[in-house]
C-alpha cells in the first residue's frame, strides 16, 4: 500500500480473451511521475467511461463461456459503481473474487514500505506487466482457444468464466515458484 506507483504495472491493468486475441483492459489514473505518489493516494480519472468499456468488452469476450450468465449479476456492480482512489478499487475487487472462489485468506495492510520482507513470501515483482512471466500454469479450456491458442497470464475474469466453480480447484493444482 505504502510503496510508489509505477506506470505499467498490473495495478491499474489486466489482459482478457477476445475474439482477437489478447486485449488490454486499463484503468485510467491521475498520475504524474514528477510528483511520487503512493499507490494508497492514486485516483481514478472516471472522467472516462472506462467501466462502461470494459464492461462491454467482457460481455464481448466471454458472453459465449460456460459460466458468464452465473457470474454477471454479480460482477456488474464492479463496473458501475464508482470509487476514486485505484486501490480502493483494487481491495474491493480482491475482496469479491475471494467471496466468488471462495478463499479464505488472512491479508494484512502495511503501513510503511519495506524493500525486504521477513517471514512473508514476497510477490511484489508479480506486479510488472511488462516483464514476461516465467511461473508456468496448466493449460484450461478457453472461448477462443481454437481460434489464437491458450493464452496464459490472464485476468482471473478469464479463469472464472471459463472454470466457474472449478476456478478455486484449478488455483490450488498450480504450483507457485515464490522465487520469480
Amino acid at each position: 500500500m505504502d510503496d510508489n506507483f509505477l506506470k505499467q504495472t498490473y495495478r491499474n491493468r489486466c489482459y482478457i480473451y477476445g475474439a482477437n486475441g489478447k486485449l488490454a483492459l486499463k484503468i485510467p489514473v491521475i498520475h504524474t511521475q514528477k510528483n511520487r505518489q503512493k499507490y494508497r493516494d492514486v485516483k481514478i480519472f472516471n472522467e472516462e467511461k472506462w467501466q462502461c468499456n470494459h464492461w462491454k468488452s467482457l460481455l464481448s469476450a466471454y458472453k459465449t463461456s460456460p459460466f458468464f450468465e452465473y457470474y454477471e449479476d454479480d460482477f456488474r456492480p464492479l463496473f458501475e459503481q464508482k470509487e476514486d482512489f485505484i486501490l480502493d478499487f483494487n481491495l474491493k475487487c480482491f475482496d469479491f473474487i475471494c467471496d466468488i472462489l471462495p478463499l479464505e485468506l488472512k491479508l494484512s495492510k502495511t503501513e510503511i514500505y519495506k524493500d525486504e520482507v521477513e517471514n512473508v513470501v514476497d510477490f511484489r515483482n508479480l506486479v510488472n506487466a511488462k516483464r514476461e512471466p516465467v511461473q508456468k500454469f496448466n493449460t484450461y479450456t478457453q472461448v477462443f482457444e481454437s481460434k489464437h491458442g491458450f493464452i496464459p497470464n490472464l485476468s482471473i475474469l478469464d479463469l472464472i468464466f471459463n472454470e466457474g466453480p472449478n476456478a478455486l480447484n484449478y488455483l490450488e493444482s498450480q504450483t507457485i515458484n515464490s522465487t520469480i
